[in-house]
């Protein structure tokens, strides 16, 4: 009898042993459909001895049931998913799953049925099948998905199908994918740029494990750089991965794919449909989709034959998941190139702390890009003192700003006024009796959007319309918005220049790449003269014709006390920038500030990018912060907040005394109530060289709380909150 290991999707249940029937093959890595109680669930066959499980007696072990027709997972991938749970403190089985991540993709099943609108109207027409056909549009889909984008129930998508309204089309779930042409259009690149394409495709060429750099101001075509070493990668047969940090940047970037490889990469990312994402897992594990871009998730696909990965905007916080695995796509990236034997790009115009200390202990090599492509040249930068320029009462941009957009729509060239908080004001009180907003779910308050005339709450979702009364003091008409986001800039910009066409862009408005696409033309085309944007537009847009930028509030990001403030700060500010003057026309950013004496402002100005960093990771080294310490966020959160601080207060008495590690801590989370649970937090700080995993899960094991109670670790932490 062969008896294997089997890795279920179950982190509760955890690895279980099987029995390989005679004349089944299930070697480590397949993926195969058991038996658990009256349920059949999908699981991996782990190597022997890599998984601790519960002994059972071989007599009472249930046969696999079936093995799927999918490639194993390799022995690479393997480890990588072990890694990352060790590191991370996470279930294997969760770290599996995004892995497994297309329910159906590894079933046999070859074809589907989705719908779509047949143009035809149903005899019978009510509002709820008015709205769905409006809202799905030209979308095709499952019917599921059809009745989340119509924001309707199943049963009124059925309706449609059998009135006639909607039609069904059979999609092939296995269709290959175009294979990108690495000779299709090679670029001409600069002398700088060709140096640096060299070096990255004679790393990819070499098949060994590299961490490289990419280091370039904006616009200097760190894209068109790495494409060298993907079309290298292909010319090879191996396969290659892109990791973005937004999914709006992806239709840009895919523009530019297929202008230089004749074709589009594989996306991966969350708006994908069903069957979108299960020929795609398929397409990567057969090893057929030879590049993918793709959301920090794609890292953990199992590509059978990948050769390179690069991580675009490798600085951006994005690519710390903050939920569920709390991994740093960045650093796992390096790790998996590790575990493979290839290289791994970071590029960045800004490079993080952590990244650039470890180019100069010379783990990662560096590869510079010093100059702008072309005839293009970086932006001038000034400081507007607010003290010393103030704004007319009831407005936030300066009277410099305002002239110097005035001056910019004169010469019809494109503005962009940067402030990174969405909606219409972050807090709505009453000026009766002063009465604030706040989400009944979490310590947060809650945002106005005048746009969807609502107010939201972004830390849970929770949304309410604006009251006609306060409703602490029954005062009518009393509510008053206080504080800009951008929709408030929108409205003063507006008011200035009633001529200008005016663009939000936000995570509201551009949700999807088809959004984003629909963005980009309208600003090439010049039917925007004015973007308001927030982070979604401090990265990866090219636009020629934007010669101004305004940063409304530089010091928004400076406030909280974030161990990553200052550097967050200035690397938003750098790439927001770095959007103006990017064609011919020369570019210009005005900064407002309070505090243009604070070092980030300075170093913003005078362009001395190289003594910020040094002082900023000085300070980090003195007070043993990362690149140079070790920090893990312990939180523990429950709906009974006494029994969130009861918990907190036991982990925090039995805390191991350890030479190089102390325990901060409890104390209630600056977030103190999240999604309706409230929170306590400890830091667990220690010198970079302790084994702090092991310290805190022999810590954590020794200790049981109420069920009820929610123990989270996040190992080397990105958010405070």
């Amino acid at each position: 009898m062969s008896r294997v290991r089997v890795l279920l999707l179950n982190a509760a249940i955890g690895p279980l042993d099987y029995r390989v029937p005679e004349g089944m093959a299930a070697p480590p890595g397949a993926i195969v459909k058991v038996p658990l109680g009256p349920r059949q669930v999908t699981g991996v066959v782990w190597d022997e001895g890599r998984l601790e499980a519960d002994s059972v007696d071989a007599k009472k072990l249930r046969p696999i049931l079936e093995t799927y027709d999918t490639p194993p997972l390799t022995p690479e991938i393997r480890r990588l998913i072990e890694w990352t749970a060790d590191y991370y403190l996470a279930a294997p089985a969760n770290v599996l799953r995004m892995t497994l991540a297309s329910t159906s993709g590894y079933s046999g099943e070859k074809t589907i049925t989705e719908y779509r609108a047949s143009g035809g109207m149903p005899e019978r027409m009510t509002p709820k099948r008015e709205q769905a056909l409006e809202l799905i549009g030209d979308t095709q889909g499952l019917i599921r998905e059809l009745s989340e984008i119509g924001e309707v129930s199943v049963g009124v998508i059925r309706g449609l199908v059998k009135a006639g309204a909607l039609e069904a089309v059979d999609v092939s779930l296995d269709a290959p994918f175009p294979v990108p042409d690495p000779d299709f259009d090679p670029p001409g690149l600069e002398p700088d740029q060709m140096a640096a394409a060299d070096e990255l495709t004679a790393a990819t060429r070499a098949s060994e494990f590299a961490p490289i750099l990419l280091d370039g101001v904006t616009g200097s075509g760190k894209t068109e750089v790495y494409f060298e070493a993907i079309a290298e990668g292909l010319r090879a047969g191996k396969q290659s991965l892109v990791l973005l940090p937004e999914i709006a940047l992806t239709e840009p970037f895919l523009t530019r794919f297929t202008a230089r490889f004749g074709c589009e990469p594989v996306t991966w990312h969350s708006s994908l449909r069903q069957s979108q994402r299960r020929r795609a897992w398929r397409a990567i594990a057969k090893g057929e989709a030879m590049v993918t871009v793709g959301a920090r998730s794609s890292l953990f696909l199992p590509y059978p034959k990948l050769g390179l990965i690069v991580v675009d905007e490798a600085h951006e916080s994005a690519f710390k998941q903050e939920e569920g695995v709390m991994y740093h796509a960045r650093d796992v990236a390096v790790m998996r190139g590790n575990i493979e034997n290839f290289p791994v790009v970071l590029a960045s115009a800004t490079p993080a702390i952590e990244t650039r200390q470890m180019v100069e202990i010379r783990r990662y090599r560096e590869v510079t890009l010093p100059g702008r492509y072309g005839a293009a040249q970086m932006p001038d930068l000034s400081a507007i003192d607010m003290l010393e320029d103030p704004p007319p009462r009831g407005h936030w941009m300066a009277p410099t700003l305002v002239r110097a957009i005035e001056e910019t729509l004169g010469r019809k060239e494109q503005v962009l006024l940067f402030l990174n908080r969405r909606g219409f004001a972050p807090l709505t009180l009453c000026r009766t009796c002063g009465h604030r907003y706040q989400c009944p779910n979490c310590t947060a308050w809650m945002v106005e959007h005048r746009l969807l005339a609502r107010l939201a709450c972004h830390h849970c979702g929770h949304v309410m319309p604006p009251p006609a009364t306060c409703e602490e003091c029954g005062a009518e008409d009393s509510l008053v918005a206080c504080g800009p986001g951008v929709e408030r800039i929108a409205d003063e910009a507006k008011a200035l220049f009633p001529e200008a066409r005016i663009a939000i862009v936000t995570s509201d408005t551009l949700w999807s790449p088809t959004q984003a696409a629909e963005f980009v033309r309208r600003m090439e085309r010049e039917e925007i003269d004015i973007v308001v944007g927030t982070q979604l537009v401090t990265k990866g847009y090219h636009f020629p014709n934007l010669t101004l930028v305004g940063v409304i509030d530089a010091d928004l990001g400076l406030q909280g006390g974030d161990l990553r403030a200052a550097e967050r700060t200035f690397q938003q500010i750098m790439q927001v920038s770095g959007r103006a003057g990017r064609g011919e026309k020369p570019g210009r950013v005005f900064i407002q500030t309070r505090e243009p004496s604070a070092p980030v402002i300075e170093a913003l100005i005078s362009g001395d990018a190289t003594s910020f960093y040094a002082a900023e990771t000085d300070a980090r080294r003195v007070a043993a912060a990362p690149p140079f310490g070790r920090y893990a966020g312990i939180v523990i959160s429950s709906e009974d907040e006494g029994q969130a601080i009861e918990t907190a207060r036991r982990i925090g008495d039995t805390a191991p005394e350890i030479d190089g590690m102390q325990v901060l801590g409890p104390a209630p989370a600056p977030l103190a109530m999240l999604r309706g649970r409230h929170r306590q937090r400890l830091l667990v700080h220690a010198r970079r060289a302790l084994d702090v995993q092991t310290v805190i899960r022999d810590w954590l094991g020794e200790l049981d709380w109420p069920k009820n109670v929610r123990v989270t670790v996040d190992v080397d932490p990105y958010s405070f909150l």
